[in-house]
């Protein structure tokens, strides 16, 4: 994958362009949340020291895509151990909350939202949420968040995905082929998710709240530092 960039000089041809980023309704953080709000966190910091508006803290870079042309990738996870459980100690724990399926599929992937694969002991298993713990909250009816809400944190004790070091993220470059050599080798159970819907981030967004961490894979990915804003 290549990189081109050009540079925009001519001021009349800058004016227009603003002029149509004018009549834009909204635009949606979609990856760096955490970024953005380090950005803001400084820029308020060099205000207090004196910055004045044309102070670069006051601007950061960002890469801007028409959602026609934004993919959303599955974020899948991966997990040590079950906690000193027996395997069937384990499958029972789950069923509290899930249907769980044993499949004969090889690698399986979720076709819709709402359902999850499990790569545990050599074996896929479909789970289904059973209806009691679904809801139509934008952000706790995520696929991420009943996973989270139900399976990780409270079977496996995994509080925060952010910090556990017994939880590791798999991006939706990975197939789930990947997840199964990872559980055999050096983990012990997958997740394959669905991906997240870009309806289902603007409806966060709007509501005024954030994205569960590692619930996004977005396409097409910049290269990490092909620009670089100096402060």
């Amino acid at each position: 994958m290549g990189h081109r960039l050009w540079k925009i000089g001519d001021p009349e041809l800058c004016g227009r362009i603003e002029k149509i980023f004018r009549n834009i309704p909204a635009l949606y953080i979609a990856d760096g949340h955490h970024r953005a709000a380090a950005a803001v966190r400084v820029a308020l910091k060099r205000r207090e020291q004196g910055a004045g508006p044309e102070d670069p803290s006051n601007y950061f870079l960002s890469i801007l895509f028409p959602e026609s042309q934004l993919e959303i990738r599955a974020y899948n996870r991966l997990v040590k151990d079950i906690r000193g459980m027996t395997p069937e100690q384990f499958l029972a724990r789950v069923e509290r909350d899930f249907l769980v399926e044993r499949t004969r599929e090889r690698k399986f992937v979720p076709e819709s939202r709402r359902v999850f694969g499990m790569f545990f002991d050599g074996a896929w298993y479909r789970l289904t949420p059973r209806p009691e713990i679904l809801t139509d909250d934008p952000v706790e009816g995520l696929d991420v968040s009943l996973l989270q809400n139900h399976l990780l944190g409270p079977v496996l004790g995994i509080e925060d995905p952010r910090t556990d070091k017994r939880v590791e993220f798999v991006g939706g470059d990975k197939d789930a082929g990947d997840l199964e050599r990872r559980a055999l080798k050096d983990m012990r159970l997958a997740f394959s998710l669905y991906p997240t819907g870009l309806e289902e981030l603007f409806r966060v967004a709007d509501a005024g709240r954030l994205m569960p961490p590692k619930s996004t894979w977005f396409e097409p990915k910049p290269r990490s530092g092909i620009l670089i804003h100096r402060i």
